[in-house]
Formats: structure tokens, C-alpha cells, sequence
């Protein structure tokens, strides 16, 4: 995708944008750390898969991700309205992000995976409840391969 020839970047924009962490971020560190004290091994960010998982538990063929609110749409059409800068190039991005998060899943579930996607903030502040979701589906996958 090519940024509108419009694009510039003040020297704020450019510092806040190079802070955006694209693997390792804090939540998913969380969740995992949390996975393994319960004794389930994983992969983080499993290049072998599309969509490189932030967390990819292959024994049961389980792929969770770790969503930015903004990155990837939540409430989006909600949300695109109040964008005030660089509109266009912010809503066609993140509409890419959306369509490319489907398509993975798609992808991933085809190839006999089951995908779990968490809000960013959905991890930090409700970890406990996250990680019973990971923990009820291994369990039920566990259960099914017996």
C-alpha cells in the first residue's frame, strides 16, 4: 500500500509511531507467561503459520492473538468517524488489517487450527478471564483427542 502523496510526518507523529511494537508486546507476554505456569507450551509469533500467532499452542493446533484496539478495528465503524487525520490512508489501513485477519483465519482454520483473538486491553485488565477461555478450549481439545 502506497501513503498518499499528502503524507508527512512531524517529528511527534514519527516518534510515537516508533514506539508501536509489532511482537512481545505487553499483554501477550502476559497471557503467555500465565499459559505456561499452567504447564501448556506454545510458540510465540510461529512464523510457520499465516498470521504468525502471537501465541501458537501446535499440540492442540491452537493460534491466539493479541489485537491492538486501534490496529485492528475494534468498534470500528464507530471509531473511523472521529478520525480527523489522514483519514483515508488511516481507513483503508486498518479495513487491510480486518480483511487480512480473516483471511488468516480462514487460512488457519483450513488447515485444522482454532483461532482466538483478544482485545489488547481485554488482556490487561481481564486476565483471568482470558486465560480460562485458552484453558477451557485446550481442555475440550484435549478431551475430543482422547
Amino acid at each position: 500500500m502506497k501513503h498518499p502523496k499528502s503524507y508527512d510526518t512531524t517529528p511527534d507523529i514519527r516518534k510515537r509511531m516508533s514506539k508501536v511494537r509489532l511482537k512481545n508486546g505487553k499483554a501477550e507476554t502476559i497471557l503467555a507467561k500465565r499459559l505456561w505456569h499452567e504447564g501448556y507450551r506454545y510458540r510465540r509469533n510461529y512464523r510457520k503459520l499465516p498470521g504468525s500467532p502471537d501465541i501458537a499452542l501446535t499440540k492442540y493446533r491452537v493460534a491466539v492473538f493479541v489485537d491492538g484496539e486501534f490496529w485492528h478495528g475494534e468498534n470500528w465503524e464507530e471509531r473511523k468517524v472521529k478520525l480527523k487525520h489522514n483519514r483515508e490512508y488511516w481507513i483503508e489501513k486498518i479495513e487491510e488489517n480486518i480483511a487480512r485477519d480473516k483471511r488468516v483465519d480462514g487460512q488457519l482454520q483450513e488447515m485444522g487450527w482454532t483461532t482466538l483473538h483478544f482485545w489488547e486491553k481485554q488482556v490487561l485488565k481481564h486476565t483471568d478471564e482470558c486465560l480460562q477461555v485458552v484453558l477451557e478450549l485446550l481442555e475440550k481439545k484435549n478431551g475430543q483427542a482422547l
